[in-house]
């Protein structure tokens, strides 16, 4: 598509498949080289060989609030491809559905440490390793769930208002040299979403005013807008991409 990540490395989290697949493939279009995560090894190499193999592509495998995972990503990063100036914190997960008022804090507390902590965690990280010295941009995938409220998924939407606000300091902090930003999807038909549409689609996009569930590439696209020089004047930010449904009240 164009060269405007030539000569740049970008660490996707969760891009084994979903959004975070969709992004790593279009930062690769656009002239990057990837470094992908996930939990399971052999998603992780059919990822790799789709996007182009071990020339524009690397994927470790591990859990994406593991504290050895994470420097182990990183220098591998740096190792092989010899920078990291990019960041797609895209590792999140919704381990309960149901009232909050009823919720088990275990799974509270798991949800808050895989979607807010372990964002953290990478961006410190990456900025250790090579963003405080050379800069660089990261994004961050929130959901509109943290925009607006979304019952039956009220602590992960809370865990992504959390992360709207993290992108938001950690903005002011890290400027001029390293921008940081967010996307809030509305559903997106991966499988993580399957069961916000699953039987029923058509009722679920009649809510949209584009008529249609977002596809993964709908957000890949934003993505490395944000990632690239075109976005150069733009921080702490977060985009909304939801076909227009938090225009009509809903979230879904």
């Amino acid at each position: 598509m164009s060269t405007r990540f030539e000569g740049k490395t970008a660490i996707v989290t969760g891009a084994s498949r979903g959004i975070g697949l969709a992004i790593a493939e279009r930062l690769v279009a656009d002239g990057a080289r990837v470094v992908i995560t996930g939990r399971g090894k052999e998603a992780l190499d059919e990822a790799v060989l789709a996007l182009g193999g071990p020339s524009v592509a690397l994927g470790v495998a591990g859990r994406a609030d593991d504290a050895e995972h994470q420097a182990d990503v990183v220098r591998q990063t740096i190792e092989t491809f010899g920078s990291a100036d990019l960041l797609v914190n895209n590792t999140g997960i919704n381990p309960a559905y149901g009232p909050m008022i009823e919720l088990d804090l275990d799974a509270a507390r798991k949800i808050v440490e895989v979607n807010c902590l372990a964002t953290l965690a990478w961006t410190q990280r990456v900025h250790a390793a090579w963003m405080k010295e050379h800069g660089g941009a990261v994004v961050n995938v929130s959901s509109v769930s943290g925009v607006k409220p979304a019952p039956g998924i009220g602590m992960y939407g809370a865990s992504k208002a959390m992360l709207i606000s993290m992108t938001e300091l950690l903005a002011v902090e890290l400027g001029p040299d390293i921008r940081v930003n967010a996307v809030a999807p509305a559903v997106v038909k991966t499988k993580f979403a399957t069961a916000l549409y699953e039987g029923r689609e058509a009722d679920v996009a009649a809510q949209y005013p584009l008529k249609r569930l977002g596809e993964p590439d709908d957000i890949g696209s934003v993505v490395a807008f944000l990632l690239s020089s075109d976005a150069a004047w733009l921080t702490g930010q977060t985009v909304v991409v939801d076909g227009g449904v938090t225009l009509t009240g809903g979230v879904e």
